[in-house]
C-alpha cells in the first residue's frame, strides 16, 4: 500500500522536525451493505476508502493528520505542518532514511474469508435476507421486517520510527434482523444480531432464518407483555449482549484515555478488590474469528489475552502507547481506531465476564421476587464514575425462583463500580454478541459478552 522509501522517508522527515516519535498509518478499505425491507431491497452500497494518517508525539503531546494523497510529497508537507504546529525549526524534507530499517511482519491471515465475498453473486445476499423476512413472520401481528447485510474487508499497513512495520487484515460480516409487531395503538420490536472476523460463512454459522424467527418472536412477546414494575430487587442479567453493561459501565473505565487522566473511579487501583470474587473480567483481542479480534493493533501491536479482573481483583488496564508513556504501565495491544481519520487510543476488542460453574436456572431459582432481563437496547453512561441506564428489550417476571410473565418497558440504572460488586454469581453459559463502541477514536467493532449474572440489587425503572 505504501513503497517502502517512502514510508521511511517521511518517519525520518518528522524526527528531524523535532518529534519523538513517528507514525504512519494506512487503510485500504471495502465495505458493503444490503438493507431489505418486507422482502425488497431498499439499499445497497459499495465502497473502497484509502489514505493514510501521521502522528507525531513530542513527549506525550500528540498531532495528527491525514490524507488521501500517498505521495511523497504529500506526505512530507503534512509532516511538516504538524512540526510547525508544535513550532519545531527543525528540517522537514526528503533527505534519505534517516539509517531507518523496518521489521517487516504480515499477518498469518487468521480472520481471512473462507471464501472471497467476490465468488458469492449479489442475488445470494438478497435472497438470504428475504429467508429471514419469512422467518420473522411468526404471526399476523408482525407487520414489517427489515434486515440487513454489513461486509467489510480491511488492509492495514502501521509503520513507525523504531522501524515497526506491521501489515493486518480484517474480514467482518454482520446480519442484523429487526422485526415490528403491531396491534390496534400498540407497536413493540423485536431484534437479533450476529457478527464475526468472517465472510458471508457467516449465513451458514448462523443461518438468516434463524435470526429472523428469533426477532419475530421477540417482538410478540413484548406486543403481549405487561408493563415492567419499578422498584430495587434482585435482577438476573441475560448472557451474550448483556455484557454491555459491563462493557459501557466498566470496561470504558480502564481504558488508559481515562486512567492516565484520572478520570475515572477505577484509576490506581491495581491489586485493589473492586469487584465480586465472582466476577473475572477479560478482554480478548485473539477470539479466533471474534468481532472485535486482529492480530495486530492499530499502533502494530500483537493483540492478546488481557485479564483486566481477576476473581474481583483489578489486575490490568488497557494500555495503549501514549497511555503506557503517561501511566509507565504495560502496553496490552489496545490501540484502536475507527479508520485513517483518526489517531488511536486505548479501546476494548472482545471483553466479557469469564463463565462460572452453575447453569442460568440456578441463578433463577436463587429469586423470590425480581426481574429477568434476558436482552438489552442501549443505555447511557456518565464518563469516569459509570453511573448508567440501559433500556431492556426483552424481559420477565421472577416469582419464587420460577419466571412467570414477561414484562415490557423495563429500565436498569446505577454505577458500574457498585454493579460488579453486587454480582451474585455467574452461570457457565458464556455467549458473546457484536456491537460498535463509539469513543475518542470514533466507532469500532467490539464484542460484548457474559454468561447469565445474577445481581444481588438493581434500581429497575418500569411503566406500571
Amino acid at each position: 500500500m505504501l513503497e517502502e522509501g517512502i514510508a521511511a522517508a517521511v518517519l525520518a522527515a518528522a524526527r528531524r522536525g523535532g518529534a519523538d516519535f513517528a507514525e504512519l498509518y494506512v487503510e485500504r478499505w471495502r465495505r458493503r451493505a444490503l438493507r431489505v425491507l418486507d422482502g425488497a431491497a431498499k439499499e445497497a452500497t459499495s465502497g473502497l476508502e484509502y489514505g493514510a494518517g501521521l502522528r507525531l508525539l513530542f513527549g506525550a503531546e500528540v498531532v495528527y493528520a491525514y490524507t488521501n494523497d500517498l505521495a511523497l510529497g504529500s506526505l512530507l508537507e503534512i509532516a511538516a505542518n504538524l512540526t510547525r504546529l508544535k513550532g519545531q525549526a527543525g528540517r522537514v524534507d526528503a533527505e534519505g532514511r534517516g539509517g531507518l530499517d523496518f521489521r517487516k511482519t504480515v499477518a498469518a491471515g487468521l480472520h481471512a474469508p473462507a471464501v472471497s465475498f467476490d465468488a458469492f453473486p449479489k442475488t445470494y445476499r438478497l435472497e438470504r435476507l428475504r429467508e429471514a423476512d419469512g422467518a420473522a413472520r411468526v404471526a399476523p401481528e408482525i407487520r414489517q421486517v427489515e434486515s440487513s447485510l454489513l461486509e467489510w474487508d480491511q488492509e492495514v499497513l502501521v509503520v513507525n520510527s523504531e522501524g515497526t512495520w506491521v501489515e493486518d487484515r480484517r474480514v467482518r460480516t454482520r446480519l442484523s434482523v429487526q422485526a415490528v409487531a403491531r396491534d390496534g395503538a400498540e407497536v413493540q420490536a423485536g431484534v437479533a444480531s450476529r457478527g464475526l472476523g468472517v465472510g458471508l460463512d457467516l449465513l451458514d454459522r448462523y443461518p438468516p432464518a434463524t435470526l429472523g424467527r428469533e426477532a419475530g418472536q421477540q417482538a410478540m412477546t413484548n406486543l403481549r407483555a405487561r408493563p415492567a414494575p419499578a422498584g430495587t430487587m434482585p435482577v438476573v442479567l441475560g448472557n451474550a449482549f448483556g455484557g454491555v453493561i459491563f462493557h459501557e459501565a466498566v470496561g470504558h473505565l480502564l481504558e488508559t484515555t481515562a486512567v492516565a487522566k484520572k478520570a475515572s473511579v477505577l484509576a490506581d487501583r491495581l491489586g485493589e478488590a473492586v469487584a465480586s470474587p465472582a466476577v473475572t473480567y477479560i478482554d480478548d483481542g485473539t477470539t479466533p474469528h471474534g468481532w472485535g479480534s486482529s492480530e495486530f493493533d492499530d499502533e502494530g501491536m500483537p493483540t492478546e489475552r488481557t485479564i483486566l479482573i481477576e476473581r474481583g481483583v483489578l489486575r490490568s488496564y488497557l494500555v495503549d502507547r501514549w497511555g503506557a508513556q503517561r501511566t509507565g504501565y504495560r502496553p496490552t495491544g489496545s490501540g484502536r481506531r475507527q479508520d485513517y481519520t483518526f489517531a488511536p487510543t486505548s479501546r476494548m476488542r472482545n471483553t466479557f465476564i469469564a463463565p462460572g460453574e452453575v447453569a442460568p436456572e440456578e441463578l433463577i431459582a436463587q429469586v423470590d421476587a425480581g426481574l429477568y432481563a434476558r436482552a438489552f437496547r442501549g443505555g447511557q453512561v456518565s464518563p469516569g464514575s459509570g453511573e448508567y441506564n440501559f433500556g431492556v428489550q426483552e424481559a420477565y417476571l421472577i416469582r419464587g425462583g420460577r419466571l412467570a410473565e414477561a414484562v415490557r418497558g423495563a429500565m436498569l440504572l446505577g454505577k458500574g463500580p457498585e454493579t460488579i460488586r453486587r454480582v451474585v454469581a455467574v452461570a457457565h453459559d458464556l455467549e458473546t454478541a457484536p456491537g460498535m463502541c463509539g469513543s475518542l477514536s470514533g466507532s469500532i467493532p467490539v464484542e460484548v459478552g457474559q454468561p447469565h449474572v445474577l445481581v444481588s440489587e438493581l434500581v429497575v425503572g418500569g411503566e406500571a
